[in-house]
């Protein structure tokens, strides 16, 4: 059997690792586009504080974060995987009741969250915290390396057999493959590309979701038009653009209920140029020169996984159907404390504001901005000072640490509702709309899409989660 995955982000690197395990000639094709979630995401994992009322998101986020201890035992290498606790904190302590009681629900089906506790003084575990701050521990709370990740999958894949390219898989109408050159320019088909949703779509039914899959509060976008053009980040009287809202523990409202609206236009996506992410250890590949331009290079497949993230839509069109998937922006910003110890510090998950997290290297994490702008992975201005801003609230003992590394990301976001697993046509296999639970459910999607592609039956009811297109 011969499977083509297209795309090499968590989930993709995860459904070749899986595939070639089982002996399965493993092809995976990535044409490196700027702006990549798996290379920008934090690594949060920690479900059990999200979706109070979205058993669908909920179900797949809980056994993504189940299945890391046994995929860090099966890789053998370091991941930057570790249970450090997250410590959900917020200035009046009446805030974090909801969020205890929603943990005391679910303990029972979620035992790996630990004995939830009173942390009386936060800065005590996280010391650059506000002292006006209370918290709650949940100490099965993890982070991880999401480049460390799929890097380490994609290892493993190739020393199975698998062959990783560098190139644009191009999909034809009947779901045959053709490998194109990176750079080289091809039409995606004829369609409507999704636009992001437009002012407050979805405000008023997404309230219970969490601050992770949240969009802007109050944004004034143009694409409320089907324009995908950027517009400036700026505050309402509400907060800047993706602070926190009345979500039971943190969030605006959701922008996905409902779905945006197709632009009436196909709109080229805006590619600029980025702070560039320091390359993680190199996974071999094929040489791209051997990809001639033109017509492309026919690769064999029997079915073909297509884990795009937020390109998904446009890898898929030419099969003629519109995925409504589009990309949320994230602005993420790493900063070193030097001398200090960070590598065990906790996850911070404040009720308002941004979240922060320590890994070894003297390396705090904070992030990220949440904004719906089409195609633009670009650091910004404004972006960086609502992280800065923000971050500070919490923890201004951050304030003299050296900004070392910004990084951005574009989130893939299923319209509809939760991430979109299933299968297009007898012959194609999709996942995405993982939104920024991309690194928490990730490695187990990428074993879902796995036993589709093999015609198995998986773990988790996948109904849910079934491409709806427009």
């Amino acid at each position: 059997m011969r499977v083509v995955v297209i795309g090499s982000g968590i989930v993709g690197a995860s459904a070749a690792y899986y595939l070639s395990g089982r002996g399965v000639a493993v092809t995976v094709v990535d044409r490196g586009s700027q702006g990549q979630a798996t290379q920008a995401g934090a690594g949060i994992v920690c479900p059990w504080v999200d979706h109070p009322e979205d058993d669908s998101w909920y179900w797949l986020t809980s056994e993504g974060a189940r299945h890391y201890p046994r995929l860090v035992e099966a890789l053998g290498e370091d991941i930057g995987y570790a249970k450090v606790g997250a410590l959900l904190v917020a200035e009046d302590p009446v805030d974090l009741e909801p969020v205890r009681a929603l943990l005391r629900r679910r303990y029972a089906d979620a035992p790996e969250m630990g004995e939830v506790t009173d942390v009386l003084t936060p800065s005590d575990l996280f010391p650059p915290l506000s002292d006006d701050l209370s918290a709650l521990l949940v100490p099965g709370a993890a982070r991880v390396d999401g480049s460390a990740v799929r890097d380490a999958l994609l290892r493993a894949a190739v020393a199975r057999g698998a062959e990783v390219l560098h190139g644009s898989a191009v999909l034809t109408s009947d779901g045959q493959v053709r490998l194109h050159a990176a750079d080289e320019d091809i039409p995606a088909g004829n369609g409507p590309q999704w636009a992001q949703p437009g002012p407050g779509a979805g405000a008023v039914s997404g309230r219970t979701t969490s601050w992770r899959q949240a969009a802007p509060l109050a944004p004034d976008y143009p694409s409320a038009t089907g324009d995908l053009t950027e517009s400036p980040l700026e505050a309402s009287a509400e907060g800047p653009v993706g602070a926190a809202g009345d979500a039971p523990f943190g969030g605006p409202p959701d922008g996905s209920p409902g779905g945006p609206a197709p632009a009436s236009e196909p709109v080229p996506p805006v590619v600029e140029p980025i702070v560039p992410v320091p390359p993680a250890e190199p996974v071999a590949l094929s040489a791209a020169e051997r990809v001639p331009a033109g017509e492309g290079v026919p690769l064999e497949a029997d079915v073909v996984i297509v884990t795009a993230g937020a390109w998904t839509g446009e890898v898929c069109r030419p099969l003629g159907v519109e995925l409504p998937v589009f990309p949320r922006r994230g602005q993420i910003l790493h900063a070193t404390l030097d001398g200090v110890d960070t590598a065990f510090w906790p996850i911070v998950l404040p009720r308002s504001g941004p979240y922060l997290l320590g890994f070894p290297g003297s390396r705090v994490v904070i992030g990220a901005t949440v904004e719906d702008v089409g195609f633009a992975p670009r650091v910004t201005m404004g972006g960086l000072e609502e992280v800065i801003a923000a971050g500070l609230r919490v923890a201004p003992g951050l304030f003299g640490a050296t900004v070392s590394e910004t990084r951005v990301g574009l989130r893939p976001v299923n319209a509809p509702g939760p991430a979109l697993i299933g299968r297009l046509t007898p012959r194609v296999v999709v996942a995405t709309g993982l939104s920024a639970y991309g690194l928490t459910a990730g490695p187990f999607t990428g074993e879902l899409v796995a036993k589709l592609a093999l015609d198995e039956q998986p773990p988790i009811d996948l109904t849910p989660y079934a491409p709806r297109t427009a």
